[in-house]
């Protein structure tokens, strides 16, 4: 098993790890956009970019990834038995 470790490197444990960390991002995007639907509160982008166009651009992009997320999960929960719209 060390050797097999020795071999790889350790990559299935970073891979997994790489994994966990980018699972947690998008979970985190998710919940500021849910945010942003149910009260109006929007991040503000440029406390975090300030004046870059490149940080800007990327930042839209991971929020708008928590976008997408948000509206994939309301379409597999509304078309599903175990939801039902309240409102």
């Amino acid at each position: 098993m060390v050797f097999l470790n020795l071999l790889t490197l350790g990559l299935w444990s970073k891979l997994g790890r790489l994994t966990h960390y980018a699972f947690d991002a998008v979970l985190f995007s998710a919940f500021l956009a849910g945010m942003k639907r149910s009260t109006g509160l929007t991040f503000k982008t440029e406390k975090v970019t300030g004046e870059n166009k490149e940080v800007a651009t990327w930042v839209k992009k991971y929020l708008d990834v928590g976008e997408w997320v948000m509206d994939q999960s309301v379409a597999i929960a509304g078309s599903s038995g175990w939801f039902e719209r309240t409102r």
